[in-house]
């Protein structure tokens, strides 16, 4: 395998890649949260019990079977965060289904701020959306959805990298192969949270190329929505292992042809990955 190229930090890519796939691998190892109740509830600072917080119902709802990490607290908003968006990605947040702040919180062991702040932004994003008093609905998306967020962003994505393929050298794209055959090492272990973030730091590094930081964040988020999954449970582009692994090769496959600059068999990849919508 070839070396990754030196990061700003001192970072080969490589190790960017193993770092964030470990991650990922993390949070689809951690064991579930025991049910709510257990030690009893926790309070907010304000300390107001959190199963009455801002009139939240907290009955009925469905059992979550939601990871509970290692919560640090210099940084409890992005972690849960971040647990969250694995939970969209894996299913864990059932898309019609509504969750409140207070018993997610109950379910990471933190209070019951940092995981509204989290579901406000999910808000923002599109993935969830605010039900007044009882807390946020996963939002249920169609294939007509998802086949619209793939056409959006191919429409955004494909020509960048066949202008990058045209104008890019060898070693500038031999310098992904790490991120590459990381997605490959993501799609093996059958943990589709693994695979979407390796999936992510792929993309992005390509169009990274291009100089154009608004262009990666703005794919970023697209590419994230188009992962969520569908109306009744089902997962964007297919979810098993072989889908996954499949889906993972297409990326080493493009990054060879744009090492031998074949931009014909590059076009043809580029065109069959989007239409994946993966």
């Amino acid at each position: 395998m070839k070396q990754g190229t030196q990061g700003s930090a001192g970072r080969t890519t490589a190790e960017a890649a193993e770092a964030a796939a470990g991650t990922a691998r993390s949070r689809c190892r951690v064991p579930a949260q025991p049910g709510a109740g257990e030690g009893g509830r926790r309070r907010d600072a304000d300390g107001a019990g959190e199963g009455s917080a801002r009139g939240e119902h907290t009955h009925g709802e469905p059992v979550l079977p939601l990871p509970r990490p290692a919560v640090q607290r210099s940084s409890v908003r992005g972690q849960v965060l971040a647990a969250l968006r694995t939970a969209l990605v894996t299913g864990d947040l059932r898309p019609g289904e509504v969750y409140s702040g207070p018993v997610l919180a109950e379910r990471f062991g933190v209070s019951a701020t940092p995981v509204r702040e989290a579901m406000q932004q999910l808000a923002q994003e599109g993935a969830v959306e605010v039900v007044p008093n009882r807390g946020f609905r996963v939002v249920e998306r169609s294939p007509r959805e998802l086949a619209e967020l793939a056409e959006v962003r191919a429409l955004l994505e494909v020509p960048v990298m066949l202008r990058l393929a045209r104008t890019v050298r060898p070693e500038r794209w031999a310098g992904l192969r790490p991120l590459a055959e990381a997605t490959v090492r993501a799609a093996s272990s059958g943990c589709r949270a693994t695979y979407a973030e390796a999936d992510r730091a792929f993309h992005s590094a390509v169009l990274a190329l291009a100089g154009n930081q608004q262009l990666v964040g703005v794919a970023e988020e697209l590419h994230r929505r188009a992962q969520w999954p569908l109306m009744g449970g089902g997962a964007p582009g297919g979810g098993t292992r072989a889908e996954l692994i499949a889906d993972a090769h297409e990326h080493t496959a493009l990054l060879d042809a744009l090492i031998a600059g074949d931009l014909d068999v590059v076009r043809a990849l580029v065109g069959e990955h989007f239409n994946g919508a993966e």
